[in-house]
């Protein structure tokens, strides 16, 4: 039987193969053991002192990417659509962590850090090449976070999970009555009597699914405000997230915010769902919208990318964050 995680075999292999694989770090080391800098580079990219280590660091008034010689400070526009910084590094490698727990991304000689400047220390190295290749693809005119989901997964999962993973969870299960496939259209005219068919072809196999893994099927409602489900299902839910690893609530969390949908997420998470499958759920209603009144260019194919980047990159994370 094929592993639940050929679903998202595709989007992998995409991410991992599309260049040359990272040189290890002994390699990049041997060719290159002293780093040379002349006077051009210096007055350009700074003196390098202490540890040399690279720190992506929280919000910023300043319009672009700052650094030191040790360190790079990304500014607010890290986190959404802005080009911040020029490249400043021309290698990218990984290497194992110094305590042998953990992989690590170098750029040039210096390590990757995450905004509190804790060594960005990642539980598989496949991880550590895909989140590399992200700062690889980077071109030398700027450096545009929005094409790194994996490096903002990443960092989530180090420091926010930890130390707010109680309230994550409570506010996934504050969520998961007005959950997305417990909803069902009225089914009082022709366009929601549509909505309300194509819903029960596709939103029951997979509360029929939930009711397989938990043990108890979920309460379905036509209501705006949502139906409370029973406390065995509620309870059982939240067990399972408890259960769950740093990386693995970092994905499920951002799974179900884009999804509105915390069975999706999980469905993704036990290799129920695909990506296209999961995709497909999410936008069936306004699916059939589009079928009978048209695209709108620039609105609906715009949500459509990015709902696409963002669940293939979360899964994608998930995926390879597992160590096999």
């Amino acid at each position: 039987m094929a592993s639940p995680w050929s679903r998202i075999a595709v989007p992998l292999r995409r991410l991992l193969s599309v260049r040359p694989p990272l040189r290890p770090l002994s390699t990049a080391a041997a060719a290159n053991p002293e780093p040379h800098h002349d006077s051009s580079e210096s007055s350009s990219k700074g003196s390098v002192n202490g540890d040399d280590a690279i720190f992506v660091k929280g919000p910023s008034a300043m319009g672009s990417a700052t650094r030191d010689g040790t360190s790079v400070t990304m500014p607010m526009s890290f986190m959404t659509g802005s080009i911040v910084g020029k490249r400043f590094y021309k290698d990218v490698t990984t290497r194992l962590a110094d305590d042998g727990n953990g992989w690590t991304v170098m750029l040039d000689y210096r390590t990757l850090k995450t905004p509190s400047k804790r060594s960005l220390k990642l539980p598989t190295l496949a991880l550590a090449n895909a989140i590399a290749a992200e700062w690889e693809y980077q071109q030398a005119d700027g450096i545009r976070p929005f094409t790194m989901p994996l490096m903002k997964l990443a960092c989530t999962a180090l420091e926010r999970v930890p130390l707010t993973r109680v309230k994550v969870i409570e506010n996934l299960m504050k969520k998961f009555h007005q959950d997305l496939l417990f909803y069902r259209a009225p089914g009082d005219t022709d366009l929601t009597s549509r909505v309300l068919e194509k819903q029960v072809e596709k939103f029951e196999p997979i509360l029929d699914w939930v009711e397989t893994e938990f043990g108890v099927k979920p309460i379905v409602h036509s209501s705006f405000f949502g139906v409370k489900q029973e406390d065995c299902l509620v309870k059982v839910i939240e067990d399972a997230l408890k259960r769950t690893t740093d990386c693995e609530l970092a994905a499920i969390d951002a799974m179900a915010a884009t999804a509105h949908s915390l069975i999706i997420s999980l469905g993704i998470f036990h290799g129920r769902l695909g990506i296209e499958e999961a995709i497909e759920l999410i936008r069936l209603e306004e699916d059939l919208q589009v079928d009978r009144w048209g695209l709108v260019e620039g609105g609906h194919d715009v949500d459509i990318a990015d709902l696409q980047v963002q669940i293939s990159s979360a899964a994608v994370f998930l995926g390879l964050s597992r160590r096999l």
